[in-house]
């Protein structure tokens, strides 16, 4: 069987859209090759590194429940199982960005994937917002997100994780953050802020998009990846 690997992750740089309420990001320079070579005093070989200052839900990254939960576990005590497994990603470009994705949205995008939500899966949401507003002024106002019933069907499915290539899982209007209050009930995690889920659509697949082991952690940037069989 041969399988191909789908890089669903944005670039992290000095510059990147961040949600308003996060840490910008900065990059310095730590040690060049030059300055290095001079400070060991080597003549054959200079090491260069650099520093980051970012937030832990900078580009594409995970939730940790207690970032929505003061009771809920920090990133490196959630099951390693929230950010790794089986999943399908569902069609929802249909759905207007004035409005929220409702249960009914998601019933049908998976009657017409011909897939089926199983107890345990991660289900990505293909609202089509990266493709079209990546990089302008819609791209942290304007789009598609889940009502409060909406992230509860997925929820009651059994789904651990729901993704999306936006950067909330809650519409920008709401102010409540339905979403994310639901899956703080139901102890669940959200990844945001992925890419290239064209190229998921209607289709099981191993998801992969492990956080870094941040102790007390809210959330962490990952490489998120979906390994297709061709």
């Amino acid at each position: 069987m041969s399988l191909k690997l789908i890089d669903l992750s944005q670039e992290i740089y000095e510059g990147m859209s961040v949600f308003p309420m996060h840490q910008k990001t900065f990059i310095m320079t730590n040690m060049s090759h030059e300055k290095n070579m001079k400070d060991t005093g080597s003549t054959a070989l200079g090491f260069s590194a650099r520093n980051l200052l970012l937030s832990e839900h900078c580009g594409t990254h995970c939730d940790a429940v207690w970032e929505y939960k003061p009771t809920g576990a920090t990133i490196d005590k959630m099951p390693l199982e929230y950010f790794w497994g089986s999943a399908i990603c569902i069609d929802l470009t249909h759905v207007p960005e004035t409005r929220y994705i409702e249960p009914k949205d998601l019933e049908e995008a998976v009657e017409r994937s011909g897939q089926e939500i199983k107890k345990g899966d991660i289900v990505l949401l293909y609202t089509g917002h990266f493709d079209r507003n990546f990089d302008t002024n819609k791209w942290q106002t304007t789009y598609a997100g889940l009502s409060y019933e909406g992230a509860k069907w997925l929820a009651e499915k059994g789904v651990v994780n729901i993704g999306v290539d936006s950067p909330s899982v809650d519409h920008p209007e709401d102010l409540n953050f339905s979403a994310h209050m639901i899956c703080g009930e139901y102890d669940i995690t959200n990844t945001e802020n992925l890419c290239n889920l064209d190229k998921l659509v209607n289709k099981r697949f191993l998801y992969i998009g492990l956080p870094l082991k941040i102790r007390d952690g809210s959330g962490s940037p990952i490489r998120a990846v979906a390994l297709v069989k061709e």
